[in-house]
């Protein structure tokens, strides 16, 4: 078993069945299979997933593209959200 998604435990074979299923873009294999929704944010999983789907589609991956950025941007500590402070944090 090849696991494509360690957050996720999303394997190899998962993915090949959602593409041949009909998940034919990034974004909707992202919430089929929910790749890049654990703690690494897709920075794993997502590049290894556009080589899946451009190779099983015909096509080069900057063709496939990547899922669109949604805030934040990049990974938060959660204590920003839990100490109360208003103000942004910097670091």
């Amino acid at each position: 078993m090849r696991i494509v998604c360690r957050c996720e435990d999303v394997t190899y074979d998962e993915v090949i069945k959602a593409i041949r299923e009909g998940y034919t873009d990034i974004e909707s294999l992202k919430r089929k299979l929910n790749i890049g929704m654990g703690p690494c944010r897709g920075r794993i999983c997502i590049p290894i997933v556009i080589k899946i789907l451009a190779r099983e589609l015909g096509k080069k991956p900057e063709e496939v593209g990547y899922p669109r950025e949604r805030p934040p941007i990049t990974p938060l500590p959660l204590g920003i959200f839990a100490s109360g402070d208003n103000d942004e944090k910097k670091g």
